[in-house]
């Protein structure tokens, strides 16, 4: 997938368009909780931004990624959650609001964090000359598809509530549709590279996501919180943004084949999102 409209401007666009969503769906209170509940709060920024990111290097490694596959799926576990971790806490009837909270404030995050983590994934892995990566741009450009869309969405929440409220819930199911239309492009695009290294890049991601998903249930458990911020904490951790990391790759690096991992795991993310929610529809997750 060359760089066309499409991936200069038509999808940076749209995935802005799905971050003004978001952003309707959010209230000041949501990043302010990090100082309400900073317990719950710091495991999960813990979780999402530090033991995935080294989770996802440490598989790269072990099960000697091709260098593709090694960076684009760095590049995944460099993303914040997206708005179907929110959907599947809310599901699972999980800590709704700390999904929120999370999924917002790692938005904010990630546009420092996510540059410095997708340079040290191409340094290391890249073999021979790695291909050349502006921290400031990138971290620029996802400001201007993430966080301006998110605040001008959450301006509009503030000015019109009514809407807010009747116009979220649609765009949720279009970032859905959107991702699966990406997936599947992608897929299509980059079919032989899938078909050569579909075993690994299969693998990697199946362990990765229940890997992710199983650490945020841990994490809640060792910080003795309770069984729905231990699912909400698992399913934040383990469902990322596969849209923005196929973004990145395609529209800011211009490399097709780091999209593949991100494309792939997009898919597979679902599986522990969904095991946690029949767990938690099975054992009646307790109300506090």
């Amino acid at each position: 997938m060359q760089s066309s409209i499409f991936t200069e401007l038509l999808l940076p666009a749209l995935l802005a368009f799905i971050m003004f969503g978001m952003g309707l769906s959010l209230k000041p209170e949501d990043f302010s909780r990090l100082f309400k509940a900073p317990k719950a709060v710091a495991l999960g920024l813990i979780g999402q931004m530090l033991l995935l990111p080294l989770m996802a290097f440490c598989l790269a490694i072990y099960l000697d990624a091709s260098p593709e596959t090694a960076i684009g799926m760095m590049i995944l576990a460099a993303c914040p959650g997206g708005t179907s971790s929110n959907l599947f806490s809310h599901i699972a009837k999980a800590n709704l609001a700390l999904s929120v909270s999370l999924t917002a404030i790692t938005t904010v995050i990630c546009v420092v964090s996510t540059p410095w983590l997708i340079k040290f994934a191409i340094e290391y892995f890249s073999q021979g000359e790695p291909i050349q990566f502006s921290l400031l741009s990138t971290s620029l450009s996802l400001i201007m598809i993430s966080l301006v869309p998110v605040s001008v969405g959450m301006l509009v929440r503030n000015k019109k509530p009514k809407f807010a409220a009747m116009a979220e819930p649609k765009f949720r199911v279009f970032s859905l549709v959107f991702m699966v239309v990406i997936i599947g492009l992608v897929a299509w695009k980059e079919r032989a590279v899938i078909q050569l290294a579909f075993p690994d890049i299969f693998f990697y991601a199946l362990i990765l996501n229940l890997s992710a998903t199983l650490l945020g249930v841990i994490i809640a458990r060792l910080g003795k919180l309770n069984s729905k911020d231990g699912i909400t904490l698992g399913i934040e951790i383990g469902t990322q943004n596969g849209t923005m990391a196929i973004l990145i790759a395609l529209s800011f690096i211009q490399e097709p084949a780091y999209s593949v991992a991100p494309a792939v795991y997009g898919i597979l993310m679902y599986i522990g999102a969904i095991s946690l929610v029949l767990y938690s529809k099975k054992f009646a997750i307790e109300k506090a």
